[in-house]
């Protein structure tokens, strides 16, 4: 499984972001307040934010290094990305969703190729029989598995998932929450989960680590921040978990 790491100081509309992360993979849970950074820290690591000083490296790849003027735009830096409320397309099939980010990109596929691949993820999440169905016509649970689908079709080195599960009804959050569990676990890839649900980390995290006012104040194990969790905030998080 790939390492990654990445050390960002992000400035913008009055907000600051100072971040050094080093992960030998798995899945790092990222929790904090409202407010703390979590989903500019996401933004930041696919290149949607502009940085002050930035290094960002997954394995040997260097994405961002500020000071020695290297960025990789977004289509290049190799990062599944499944943001809040699943950003697919209501226009388009679940085939077409699927498909569409294997359109861009510095080597575009042709449209057979795209729609093979496509299929192949579809059948992998057991998400086929939805393939000609369009968004709209989707359960939440439905929708959150072709979301992570379209970001696993590109084979990417890094996943991110900012709340995945917090548009789901209680019910469907906890059968998606085991669909997850098997997908995650099973994958080569490692994976950065935002999420305000201890029964999130609990369930799905190796690592956690507690962003507040945007700096680290607590990184470690599960069980180790479960432990000794250092902070109300953390000790009030993981309270709520029953």
């Amino acid at each position: 499984m790939n390492p990654w790491s990445a050390h960002l100081s992000l400035a913008s509309g009055g907000f600051s972001l100072e971040v050094e992360i080093t992960s030998t993979g798995g899945i790092l849970a990222l929790i904090g307040p409202n407010g703390s950074g979590k989903t500019s820290l996401l933004r930041a690591l696919i290149g949607g934010e502009a940085l002050d000083q930035a290094r960002v490296v997954i394995g040997e790849r260097v994405l961002e290094d500020t000071r020695a003027g290297i960025r990789l735009p977004i289509e290049a830096r190799e990062i599944g990305y499944v943001p809040q409320g699943f950003g697919l397309f209501p226009n388009m099939s679940v085939l077409e969703n699927v498909a569409f980010g294997l359109s861009v990109g510095s080597a575009p596929m042709s449209r057979s190729e795209r729609e093979g691949r496509a299929v192949a993820m579809l059948e992998e999440v057991g998400c086929m029989p939805l393939a000609n169905r369009r968004v709209m016509a989707l359960s939440g649970g439905e929708r959150q598995r072709v979301a992570l689908a379209r970001a696993l079709v590109t084979k990417p080195s890094l996943l991110l998932l900012d709340e995945p599960l917090a548009a789901l009804d209680p019910t469907t959050r906890h059968s998606v929450r085991g669909f997850l569990k098997e997908q995650l676990t099973s994958l080569e890839v490692p994976v950065v989960l935002v999420t305000h649900d201890a029964r999130d980390v609990v369930s799905l995290a190796d690592d956690v680590c507690v962003l507040e006012e945007g700096r680290i104040t607590r990184f470690g194990t599960l069980d180790e921040v479960m432990a000794c969790p250092e902070s109300l905030f953390v000790e009030a998080f993981f309270e709520e978990r029953e």
